[in-house]
């Protein structure tokens, strides 16, 4: 058993935005391990900053752009003394074996080791969905404090390490929202949105002023699916390009062992989410196709999607 002596000096940093649901969860399941809680809020109207204060979190609040935007406003405004960060959503959770793993092996960890990915389960409908391609989802989510960033993109951003290796530790670690499909819906609505932005960027330069070709995430397994994203699939009509990373993942990545919950997501999010995320493209592009100049075309897609650009 880890001595207080010896367990890691851990922050864990959570954005919110009316979490109140989640957030007393979330840092429950860190409360051994983490030796300071940052949630940075987003201007609640429900009970999640004075949930977060009385389990012990510091709450931050800042006006939300995006996640990326975000999260490095923490690391660039919250007062961080420990020697490695976590980035933890307000919807997951780290179970009692990831916990005493972090406890027992993060302290020793060499100096060349400077992330540590984890492998992330989602939970649908109270159901864990193990196939069409979503469990193991290698993150990191675990960095030396000064070796790591967050890339600045609207939609899929990772985070990037610098100066030594990554590991990745076994456990569990649950994405496992309680909200009904009502939320997950328009939730994923305003995320085509985003990843309609960030292609869109992408694809006429505006991304290349605040991100590079060079950014690459510290899992190998997130580095490989955007590079099949960006190449390959971004460049196929969403007509055949949605149904068809459906079918492959519910026949060739056996996504029908999933049962119903697994049907009911991954048609939402295997199809119905990619056809959407390529009609907003289209949508867009077609609006914006006549316009040369960056900047104005930054201001039209301000003013089409709300989204701060």
């Amino acid at each position: 058993m880890t001595k207080d002596s010896e367990l890691p000096r851990l922050a864990v940093i959570i954005l919110t935005y009316n979490e109140e649901r989640h957030i007393a969860r979330a840092l429950a399941s860190v409360a051994g391990i983490a030796s300071e809680t940052i949630v940075i809020d987003s201007f609640s109207t429900d009970r999640t900053v004075e949930l977060a204060r009385a389990n012990g979190a510091v709450v931050l609040q800042n006006k939300f752009v995006n996640q990326a935007k975000q999260f490095q406003w923490a690391l660039d405004n919250a007062s961080i003394s420990a020697t490695w960060i976590m980035r933890l959503d307000a919807d997951e959770v780290i179970e009692a074996d990831l916990a005493a793993r972090i406890g027992d092996e993060l302290p020793r960890l060499g100096e060349d080791v400077v992330g540590v990915n984890l492998k992330r389960k989602h939970i649908f409908l109270g159901r864990w969905i193990r196939h069409g391609g979503r469990y193991p989802l290698v993150l990191l989510r675990i960095w030396r404090r000064g070796h790591g960033r967050v890339e600045d993109r609207w939609m899929d951003e990772h985070i990037v390490v610098w100066g030594g290796r990554t590991i990745t530790f076994d456990g569990g670690f649950a994405d496992h929202n309680l909200n009904d499909l009502t939320h997950f819906t328009e939730k994923h609505n305003r995320y085509a949105t985003r990843e309609a932005i960030e292609v869109i960027s992408s694809r006429t330069g505006l991304r290349g002023e605040a991100a590079t070709s060079v950014d690459k995430p510290g899992s190998r397994q997130a580095a490989f699916k955007r590079w099949i994203k960006e190449r390959l699939y971004n460049r196929i009509p969403y007509q055949i390009s949605a149904p068809s990373y459906f079918l492959y993942r519910v026949i060739f990545q056996l996504g029908f062992l999933d049962g119903k919950q697994g049907l009911v997501y991954h048609v939402l999010q295997g199809l119905w989410y990619r056809f959407l995320v390529g009609a907003k493209v289209t949508e867009l592009e077609t609006a914006v196709g006549h316009i040369n100049d960056r900047s104005e075309l930054r201001a039209e897609l301000r003013r089409l999607t709300g989204l701060d650009l």
